[in-house]
Order: structure tokens, then C-alpha cells, then sequence
């Protein structure tokens, strides 16, 4: 899907003030592109305010040194907004991910515009400028700063590097293409340096982080011959181990690493109730459709959504979709 460039610079160039926004739960590609985007128009001279529904992750802080990212209600209120002319909302299409932002969005009536890489969609309202080809959709950032015509700084490589290496998995994923390496040496030439993003990401773990992982892997249940890996995380585990919600993110993935697993399910209770589930595949069944069944969205490789209730019911209502699907498709 080519993303008609010409249009995007004409909304930027024609507005001054700008709010950026992304999904709850934000992750690095979330942010990273937020930053990035915010570092073009900083360029280009206008005015911006980054706000979430939900705070930075306490692990992902590393990536906003200079503390840009606003929870709503947190760090800032809903009044303060009122004055905005464009709100872009980055790396989702759903209302359910954008939690508290969604009635600001609602009620705003600044320009609203989607840039965004995922295959699911709601009608927000919004002008979308959607690649669902795009790797990333810090990708999409780094390509709206060459039509802007804005010069990467340090600043804005960084960020948009850890959008982009996280959502590839580091250049492993099958969205890695020939275009994401040079994109990435693009970002090396600004400054970038691999090394201290991976450190500051991955090399910071709390012993909290460290002991919940082990409490999750070890509920790993193996079924359909080894091809279905799905386990869960209760509100009390993060009492017992010292451990955050943010913790959980990305321990999906640890499952993909035992040999014959070609889709992953795990169950993420929330402290409001119910469980959040994220969906990882490595085969022909489509995490985004899985997703969608459930109200979710994403990828082909990987969604999610919400369900209410309790494990008891959760765990099979889900588990029952998985394994139809699987059953219908060849892995």
C-alpha cells in the first residue's frame, strides 16, 4: 500500500500545533516513532506535545531521555489539548488501543491523521497514511523525514532505530527486508550506535524482571505435537516476584525458542480485570484474524486484544480458536 507522501507534507507544512499519540501498553516502535516524529516537526518549526493513554514503560524509559512522552491525566490533563490543529496518531488503527486517549481524540476538532504499519483497522475518524507492508512503523517515520526533507540528527536516528530494530526483532523476523538494513545504515550514519540501544533495552533487567520470566516459562504448556506453546501471568506473580505488568513484554517470544513451536499464546491478567493475550506465529495461521476474533488486532506474526474473565474460562475459550485454526492450516 504506497502512502501518498505529497498529502502528508501538505497537512504538516499547512498546520503549526501538533499532538502525537499511540497505543496503551506503548512499546518501542510506539515510541520510538512518537520521538522521531516529534524530532521532524521540532525541525520544521512547529509546535508539539507527545501524550499516551498509558505511561512509558519503567524499562523503555531509556528511550526518552528528556521525559517528552505525557501520560494523560498523569502528566498532563484533556483542557490542555484543546488548542491542537493535527493530532497523528502513530502504530495503531484501534480505539480499544488507544485507552484514555480515544475521548480526547473523540472530542478534539483538530485534523486527525493515522500513520501506521498494522493490518487491522477501525474508522477513527482519521486520514490514514497506512503501509501494511512497512516492517515498522518507525519505518514510515524515517521515510515521512526524507519527504519532508528534514536531516536525521542523533536524536531522531536513535529513536527511530530502536523502533524499527525492535519490531524485526533485531533483523530476524521475516519482515527484515534488504530496504530495513539500509535503512538502518542510514540511521548508523546519523550517529547511531547498536551497541548502547541493545544495552540500555535489554541489558537492564531488574531481578523482579529476571524472576517473573522464570515463573511464566515454567507454565509453558506444549501441545498439537509441539506446534502450540501458550502459558500466563497472574496479578499476584508481580507481588511474589517484585515484578511489573511492563515485564511481561516480549516474553512471548521466549516461547518461539522451543524447538517445533509455530504459534505462541500467552495471558496477561490485568489489575482491572480480565487478560490481555498476545498472539506470536511463525506459520500460516494469522495472528491479526486470530485477534480480530476477540475484538484485537495486529499483524500476521503478531496481535493481540483483550477478554474478559477469569483463566478458567479465558484460557480455553481462546485456546479452542488457536486450535481450530491450526487444525485447518498447514503449519
Amino acid at each position: 500500500m504506497a502512502i501518498a507522501w505529497s498529502r502528508f507534507c501538505e497537512i504538516i507544512h499547512a498546520h503549526q500545533r501538533f499532538l502525537l499519540t499511540s497505543h496503551i501498553r506503548p512499546d518501542c516502535d510506539a515510541l520510538g516513532s512518537e520521538l522521531g516524529m516529534a524530532g521532524i516537526l521540532d525541525a520544521l518549526g512547529k509546535d508539539v506535545t507527545i501524550v499516551n493513554g498509558h505511561p512509558t514503560p519503567p524499562n523503555l524509559t531509556t528511550i526518552d531521555p528528556q521525559r517528552r512522552i505525557f501520560a494523560l491525566g498523569q502528566d498532563i490533563q484533556p483542557e490542555q489539548l484543546a488548542d491542537v490543529q493535527v493530532i497523528i496518531i502513530l502504530d495503531t488503527s484501534a480505539w480499544a488501543q488507544l485507552g484514555s486517549m480515544s475521548d480526547v481524540i473523540r472530542a478534539s476538532q483538530a485534523k486527525k491523521i493515522i500513520l501506521d504499519h498494522h493490518v487491522s483497522a477501525d474508522d477513527l475518524g482519521a486520514e490514514p497514511f497506512k503501509d501494511t507492508q512497512a516492517e515498522a512503523t518507525g519505518t514510515l517515520v524515517l521515510q515521512a523525514a526524507k519527504h519532508l526533507e528534514v536531516p536525521l540528527t542523533t536524536e531522531i536516528a536513535n529513536a527511530l532505530f530502536a523502533a524499527i530494530a525492535t519490531d524485526t526483532g533485531w533483523f530476524r523476523f521475516p519482515s527484515t527486508s534488504a530496504r530495513t538494513y539500509r535503512d538502518a545504515a542510514d540511521l548508523l550514519d546519523a550517529g547511531v550506535r547498536p551497541e548502547r540501544i541493545y544495552n540500555q533495552l535489554y541489558e537492564q533487567d531488574t531481578v523482579g524482571r529476571v524472576r517473573l520470566r522464570g515463573v511464566i516459562l515454567a507454565r509453558v504448556t506444549s501441545e498439537l505435537d509441539g506446534r502450540l506453546a501458550h502459558t500466563y501471568v497472574l496479578n499476584e506473580d508481580f507481588g511474589h516476584t517484585g515484578a511489573l505488568p511492563s515485564d511481561t513484554e516480549d516474553v512471548i517470544n521466549m516461547t518461539l525458542a522451543i524447538a517445533g513451536t509455530e504459534f505462541a499464546v500467552i495471558f496477561v491478567q490485568q489489575a482491572t480485570g480480565g487478560f490481555k493475550l498476545s498472539f506470536r506465529s511463525r506459520c500460516a495461521v494469522q495472528c491479526s484474524q486470530i485477534a480480530e476474533h476477540f475484538g484485537g488486532g495486529g499483524h500476521k506474526a503478531a496481535a493481540g486484544a483483550f477478554l474478559a474473565g477469569e483463566l478458567d474460562h479465558v484460557r480455553p475459550t481462546v485456546l479452542d480458536v488457536v486450535r481450530d485454526a491450526m487444525r485447518k492450516v498447514a503449519c
